[in-house]
């Protein structure tokens, strides 16, 4: 039997860093489109993002402090997820820089928005497919204690989808032909999804759909 390296979070682990996200990978990168009050653009990614409901459908991202995406879509009720793929990873990693709110990372990363069809909020072009959404919920994020962490979390109704033709064969989305790509534990580590590392496997009761 295989030894295991277990430890109580609260009296560390002596890594020299957190396992955590590393075991939890990889995990959907949400590319966040937003737009200020003030009509300014912001493009960020999380690594903290998921769908997180289908009726309603439903996705989530977590900010760590009250960053810009967070901040507008506070005020402005709206944002969009753009899909990051594998020829956008190097211009997704550049939105991701420390810059100050009235910097527009469309412009700083080479990128084009484009008009949404339900919202203000503009997507970007150059990615394959979108999810323009509406503010459900805004939660801060607690600890077992009651207190009150440094993350608050975003949720948003799809309201519009938007996919590149060439993605959609015979009815159903190629996922594998789009090369997402994903976070895959420390901070330079991702993962990509192609078409050979795709399998099938259907649960029991589930029938093709």
């Amino acid at each position: 039997m295989s030894d295991f390296l277990s430890y109580m979070i609260d009296q560390g682990h002596g890594l020299p860093h957190s396992p955590l996200k590393a075991l939890v990978a990889p995990r959907p990168i949400g590319w966040i489109s937003t737009r200020s009050t003030t009509g300014v653009l912001n493009l960020a990614p999380y690594s903290f993002f998921n769908m997180i409901c289908d009726s309603p459908p439903l996705i989530a991202f977590s900010s760590g402090g009250r960053k810009d995406s967070l901040s507008n879509a506070q005020a402005t009720g709206e944002f969009v997820w753009n899909l990051v793929t594998r020829p956008l990873a190097e211009k997704m990693n550049m939105t991701s820089a420390a810059v100050g709110s009235d910097v527009d990372e469309f412009d700083l990363a080479g990128l084009t928005p484009i008009p949404g069809i339900a919202i203000g909020t503009p997507r970007v072009a150059e990615s394959p497919a979108a999810l323009e959404c509406r503010v459900t919920q805004i939660l801060r994020l607690t600890a077992l204690d009651g207190s009150e962490a440094d993350q608050w979390l975003t949720i948003g109704q799809v309201l519009a989808v938007h996919i590149r033709d060439d993605l959609i064969t015979e009815g159903i989305v190629d996922t594998g032909a789009a090369e997402p790509i994903m976070r895959a534990g420390y901070a330079a580590d991702y993962a990509a999804i192609d078409p050979g590392s795709m399998f099938k496997m259907r649960r029991p009761d589930v029938g093709q759909g």
